[in-house]
């Protein structure tokens, strides 16, 4: 049987979240939202979130509402998309659009970008999923700001 210290670890979905103006917003027939953790959820903890992308008719079926807007942050972030191809697994099964310091990036590579504190991003659009994507991102914050 598992067994696990719930002090250090977070495995369910943060209760009461209430989700960035620039954050996209996901049915349960495109993506689902996994974990997330901050210092709310552990004391001391930066903040993460994680969630799935599956695969649909992206990005036609979304318009605005599926695009993370432009914005900065005062802290580090990375961004990451992974693919699930076993047979080449920097495939990301997709294609994703992410906006940096103005410019724009167009992945179809299981990628992390690095984007430093001040620094505008975004929109990230999700051009295609092929296969489902794992999403997370993670920054140098108590909480996801």
């Amino acid at each position: 049987m598992a067994n696990w210290d719930k002090k250090y670890f977070v495995t369910e979905l943060k209760q009461n979240f209430v989700p960035a103006d620039w954050t996209p917003v996901l049915t349960e027939n495109e993506g689902s939202l996994l974990i997330k953790m901050d210092s709310e959820v552990r004391e001391g903890a930066f903040y993460m979130d994680t969630s799935w992308y599956w695969p649909g008719k992206w990005p036609e079926t979304k318009g605005e509402e599926g695009v993370a807007k432009e914005h900065v942050h005062d802290y580090d972030e990375a961004i990451a998309y992974i693919g699930t191809n076993p047979d080449d697994i920097y495939d990301l099964c997709g294609e994703v659009e992410l906006w940096v310091d103005g410019k724009q990036n167009i992945l179809d590579k299981t990628f992390i970008a690095f984007i430093p504190a001040g620094i505008k991003h975004c929109p990230l659009i999700i051009r295609r999923v092929d296969r489902p994507i794992f999403h997370f991102t993670a920054g140098m914050a108590k909480s996801y700001t």
